[in-house]
């Protein structure tokens, strides 16, 4: 686990990426076809996008209260239908960087 662990922070370094920005980044290419269909300057792009913006949106109780947890959800969706991302992952991604913004939340 260590080794993945300073594996993944080498891989952050080399993108160019903090390790919030990695774990997006992570979660936006869960799905190995979406590596294939951007270029990787476009994923970095996106990722550092999507984090600013969830970032500024944020709120105190944004995990108790559904409507803010909705407002983030659209948010994203409609960052990755503006960057054309595969509709097949889009369910998939926006769980998965929900789940990393509570554990953003929870450190």
């Amino acid at each position: 686990m260590a080794k993945d662990m300073a594996n993944a922070h080498i891989e952050g370094d080399a993108l160019g990426l903090t390790d919030e920005e990695l774990a997006f980044y992570d979660a936006l290419t869960n799905p190995q076809a979406v590596k294939d269909f951007y270029q990787n300057e476009e994923l970095i792009a996106m990722t550092r996008e999507l984090t600013d913006m969830l970032r500024k949106n944020r709120t105190i109780d944004w995990q108790k209260k559904e409507s803010a947890r909705a407002g983030m959800r659209r948010m994203i969706k409609k960052l990755l239908k503006d960057h054309k991302y595969p509709p097949e992952g889009v369910e998939d991604a926006v769980a998965t960087v929900i789940g990393q913004c509570e554990m953003w939340a929870d450190n």
